[in-house]
């Protein structure tokens, strides 16, 4: 992964000097299928998963969208993927596929033009698979214990922001990152300054390059697909918080936007590993 050394400060950047949507994507949800994993591997696994179901269902039912749930990797085949307009990693930890025939599907259904939708410990996914950790755009390194957070909005124009607070103080973990990949576009960022000092020297060797802001939220588009990822979403209560529901639809909803067809013709992929066509 050679690339994601190449300079971290481009995260953040790319919210200013990457060009982007600026008007909300009209969205026919009843074209829209879903598919919500939940499969964690061995490790941490969130007791919020549950809830986070069901206020996904929840957000299929108002708006008119179908969402199927699975826990299973059996649900990696070509002829199964085909059918979603995005997969939805929920707080998702560890390897959470069985082989790498799987892998491979995953990775040639982004290639196909699908959407991704990553939540919270998605960042600890498959942590050994280079493509996936590109696909998020780093992978988890550490965070500080749960506590009140400050969030800045970088860009209050992209689609995915409407509704979010320019400053928003929401209770969670500031998720640190490793091996970023330099293509995101950051939409909502930490202000580490407001972080509990008790923690300030992991924080500080955490931090990289950056100051004072420090991704949270961003969207990307890899690999022929397209990607949105959000590191909040630890507690429970966070899924009827209309606040955080709303951050959370938000990025479903851009996401959905993007995908027009997802076609199996235009993967690549032969192994989970082929190198990526820039």
């Amino acid at each position: 992964m050679t690339r994601l050394a190449l300079c971290p400060l481009l995260f953040l950047l790319a919210a200013v000097i990457c060009p982007i949507a600026t008007a909300q994507t009209t969205v026919n949800w009843k074209k829209v299928s879903v598919l919500v994993y939940t499969k964690n591997g061995k490790g941490y696994v969130h007791d919020n998963i549950p809830e986070a179901t069901k206020a996904i269902q929840r957000m299929g039912t108002q708006y008119g969208f179908r969402v199927d749930t699975s826990s299973s990797p059996t649900v990696f085949s070509e002829d199964n993927l085909r059918r979603y307009t995005l997969l939805l990693f929920l707080n998702t930890n560890n390897d959470v596929f069985d082989t790498d025939a799987q892998r491979l599907v995953f990775r040639r259904y982004i290639e196909a033009g699908g959407g991704f939708v990553g939540v919270h410990s998605v960042l600890g996914t498959e942590r050994n698979w280079p493509w996936f950790k590109q696909l998020l755009g780093g992978t988890f390194a550490w965070h500080p214990k749960f506590q009140p957070l400050r969030l800045t909005v970088l860009n209050s124009r992209h689609p995915s922001m409407e509704g979010v607070p320019a400053t928003w103080e929401h209770s969670d973990e500031c998720y640190f990152i490793k091996e970023m990949t330099p293509g995101p576009t950051v939409l909502l960022a930490h202000n580490l300054a407001g972080l509990n000092p008790d923690e300030t020297e992991k924080i500080t060797a955490n931090r990289g390059m950056f100051t004072n802001l420090y991704p949270a939220a961003w969207t990307y588009a890899y690999d022929g697909g397209y990607t949105w990822c959000t590191t909040l979403g630890h507690d429970k209560k966070d899924y009827t918080d209309p606040t955080y529901v709303n951050h959370l639809f938000q990025g479903i909803r851009f996401i959905a936007g993007q995908v027009k067809t997802v076609d199996f013709n235009r993967a690549y992929a032969t192994d989970r590993d082929t190198p990526v066509q820039y």
